[in-house]
């Protein structure tokens, strides 16, 4: 008897239908799987047969074939256990109901016959939907990620026992209750709060830039001045993220097998620090089965790199492409995927060896040759790709003892930052992108007109501090989001002086 079962595979955050066809005919007790199946789907074959015994229903004793169309891409994972699980009961006859055209099938089995978790739940649905899939069956412990996806029938499943008799209409069980993501709502009181950071006002003006305009940031001082604080304080004054952000960060999370499925979806912007012995394949994805990376981790949010000379120099060049497509390729063997990167990049370190060099407070032992090596780590297109660099000095003692005085909430700074953000979502309504940095060159002749003095003005900042095409760009999306942040339809003389004030370190740490 031959029984066809839907299912869906995925590549990437990208999915695709899959065919499951159980086929058991007369011979000698064998239970082959065909259609490129990985050594997870190969092995699925003993969770089965045990799953099947131990839900008090007959394995077939006979020759099995299971074939998983299309037969020329590659399947991995265990999410096809419970597919190939229902098409032999359909085969023995277990399962009456044959109507089983609308429903597709996700989940890994337990020897016992509970259903488990999987990863990828989210962008399989979304899949599935999109393919006109009307009923999903997943596993129960996915039902939160499940619920957020609206016009598709999601039905939560705890045990193989439980869903046959729901198949059989034994058993009535609803769909998986829709939820609102504007129902989510924080009520923690962030650490990190800009009122507990004492003075530092040049760099929480210029970190207000950054979250208003989604640009990256380079914080340059010495040890203790308060550059990693500064960093982590930086995810309560970003926008909220709107629901077609949340899947698409959802989505990856879901594939890496990180999403907490007591809330099933992210509804924050990640904040994701990877330590500086970090590697290649950690930062940017890869492994066997081509997982997504720190920078697809860190997409719609933050990715902060601490100490930056420190990680190692062939590890953060790989930081170049997303940090101008917004996109990471990730090339293996068996597969070549293309995982979204788009982040804000905020990064520390030191300006010289001891820490020391440029501090109006300490006195720097460093050589000239020492702080040039030091230096020479972070190189000109990587830097070129940051577009503000900021100075972040020692405290007087009379700005840090200020005990019961707080500085600006960042309640308030948010305020300024989702007005300045709602003006780029109107100007971009009609692009792939929400904020200034992601400007095309054809916007960017549209929205950053210059008039004559501010002309003159960035010619003498590109002539002195020798800036380079990719630095002129950088400056005018900065001083658009400057213009924003002010309410200014037009990018005025001050807007454009602000934001070169941030590339003066070019000229600052240049020997």
């Amino acid at each position: 008897m031959l029984a066809k079962i839907k299912s869906i595979g995925l590549y990437g955050i990208q999915g695709y239908e899959v065919r499951v066809e159980a086929d058991i005919n007369k011979g000698l007790p064998k239970f082959d799987t065909v259609g490129l199946p990985d050594a997870t789907i190969k092995e699925s074959k003993e969770r089965i047969r045990s799953a099947i015994k131990n839900s008090n229903f007959k394995f077939p004793v006979t020759k099995v074939t299971v074939n998983l169309a299309p037969a020329d891409v590659k399947k991995e994972g265990p999410m096809y256990d419970l597919p190939i699980a229902v098409a032999l009961l359909v085969c023995t006859e277990d399962i009456s109901c044959m109507n089983l055209k609308d429903y597709s099938f996700l989940g890994e089995l337990s020897l016992d016959g509970s259903i488990r978790k999987i990863d990828g739940v989210l962008p399989a649905l979304i899949t599935a939907r999109n393919l006109g899939h009307k009923k999903v069956v997943v596993p129960k412990e996915n039902s939160n990620e499940a619920s957020y996806i609206d016009g598709i029938d999601v039905y939560g499943v705890s045990t193989l026992k439980e869903l046959v008799l729901f198949l059989n209409g034994e058993l009535t069980l609803e769909p998986i209750e829709k939820k609102k993501f504007e129902c989510i709502k924080n009520d923690e009181i962030s650490a990190n709060d800009f009122c507990y950071i004492k003075g530092q006002y040049q760099a929480k003006r210029a970190l207000e830039i950054a979250a208003a305009g989604g640009h990256n940031v380079l914080m340059i001082g010495p040890p203790g001045a308060g550059k990693t604080m500064l960093a982590r304080s930086v995810s309560t004054i970003m926008p909220d993220l709107t629901f077609d952000e949340s899947l698409e960060v959802t989505k990856i999370h879901s594939i890496a097998g990180t999403l907490d499925p007591r809330i099933g979806i992210i509804w924050q912007r990640p904040f994701r620090s990877p330590h500086h012995t970090t590697t290649v394949v950690a930062l940017c994805g890869g492994g066997r089965n081509a997982k997504p990376g720190e920078i697809s981790m860190a997409h719609n949010g933050i990715l902060f790199l601490d100490e930056l000379p420190e990680y190692n120099r062939h590890t953060i060049e790989t930081l170049r492409q997303p940090l101008e497509d917004g996109v990471i390729t990730v090339a293996r063997n068996t597969a070549t995927i293309e995982y979204p990167a788009s982040f804000m990049m905020i990064a520390s370190m030191n300006p010289c060896p001891c820490g020391n060099y440029g501090s109006k407070k300490r006195e720097c032992k460093c050589t000239e040759s020492m702080i040039r090596k030091y230096l020479s780590k972070i190189s000109g297109p990587l830097l070129d790709r940051i577009d503000l660099h900021i100075d972040v000095d020692d405290l007087d003692y009379s700005e840090l003892h200020t005990i019961n005085k707080l500085e600006e909430k960042s309640e308030t700074i948010k305020e300024r930052v989702n007005k300045a953000r709602l003006i780029q979502l109107n100007r971009y309504k009609d692009s792939k992108h929400f904020c200034n940095a992601k400007m095309t060159n054809a916007e960017m002749r549209k929205y950053c007109v210059l008039d004559e003095e501010s002309s003159e003005l960035m010619k003498n900042a590109f002539d002195n501090l020798k800036l380079s095409a990719r630095a002129y760009t950088r400056i005018l999306k900065v001083a658009r989001t400057i213009a924003d942040l002010d309410g200014s339809e037009n990018i005025k003389l001050e807007h454009l002086a602000e934001a070169i004030s941030y590339r003066t370190l070019d000229k600052k740490y240049s020997f």
